[in-house]
């Protein structure tokens, strides 16, 4: 299958300091494809170079087989972008938030009206599609905003921490809403904080940090690959867990007054340390995206 993204050895700088790398993937037809990172890893210089707003200092960036550099007027045509921020004009209401930007397509205007009351319905908004979007709530605004990176009915959807402030019970509902635009063949790019989210919607991924890829894979494998199968969580470690987790080449994370050991499918393993070492304060648990994230990126603050 051809694939709708193709990035090789792309690299940006900004006053000799490169926020990309030198980082190649590739995003096929069809495929949910998340592009994680801490803050300030080139996840948001990625996308900028995606759709045409930043241009790139070297290497190939093509999208639907065409040059970003040569071809974005057409590219972008083709594109639907949901930013992390609130860009609805407050002056205008839901509806006419989306007659305006078709309009920025070239979209006909029967065309247009027949697709914003089909995403209206879609994203369970036909009821305030005459509010001011100052009257939203912040889960109702982001639906918008979904809803006008499709009027144009593109090919690729980019988006950007879609869920980013939402309250749980508005994440799940528009992740049921991305299920169901997966569902019907959307390709889509997510960068996302949320592992929960990655690890729900997105076929493949890749997670980079300080503008390189460190790991591309499903969630499932990168799972495998970096946190196992199993993991223990020990409060207060004794010296003796220490020396056994050595002396069995355990892989392990000590965090001071926790500690995250790794382990396989094997289950004497987890028995023993169950019966020898934990008698009490310790948590059994499968291994999640998050852990694998922590893992290669770290676990201190970033700015």
């Amino acid at each position: 299958m051809d694939p709708i993204i193709e990035i090789h050895n792309l690299i940006k700088t900004f006053n000799g300091v490169s926020a990309v790398d030198g980082i190649s993937f590739s995003v096929a037809k069809g495929a949910f494809f998340g592009l994680l990172g801490p803050n300030g890893a080139g996840k948001t210089t990625t996308i900028r170079m995606l759709y045409g707003f930043t241009p790139p200092s070297s290497g190939e960036l093509r999208v639907f087989r065409r040059e970003i550099t040569s071809d974005w007027r057409w590219i972008k045509a083709k594109i639907g972008v949901c930013h992390q921020e609130n860009t609805l004009d407050p002056d205008l209401t839901v509806r006419q938030n989306l007659l305006v930007y078709a309009g920025y397509f070239a979209v006909p205007k029967a065309v247009a009206r027949r697709r914003a009351e089909e995403l209206l319905d879609f994203f369970a908004l036909s009821h305030r599609g005459d509010a001011k979007v100052m009257e939203l709530s912040g889960g109702m605004a982001r639906r918008v905003i979904l809803a006008r990176a499709l009027i144009n009915d593109p090919d690729l959807l980019i988006l950007d921490e879609p869920t980013t402030g939402l309250d749980p019970q508005s994440r799940h509902q528009l992740w049921e809403r991305l299920e169901t635009l997966k569902a019907s063949g959307l390709t889509v790019l997510l960068t996302t904080h949320y592992m929960e989210e990655a690890e729900r919607l997105c076929d493949r991924l890749v997670i980079i940090d300080h503008g390189k890829i460190l790991v591309e894979g499903s969630p499932q494998a990168l799972k495998q690959r970096h946190a196992g199968d199993r993991i223990v969580e020990v409060a207060g470690p004794g010296a003796a867990l220490l020396d056994f987790l050595a002396a069995s080449q355990i892989p392990y994370d000590d965090l001071g007054e926790r500690l995250l050991i790794y382990l396989t499918a094997e289950q004497e393993i987890e028995e023993r340390i169950r019966s020898e070492f934990c008698m009490d304060r310790c948590t059994f648990r499968s291994g999640t995206l998050e852990d694998v994230f922590l893992r290669l990126t770290g676990r201190e603050l970033r700015e």
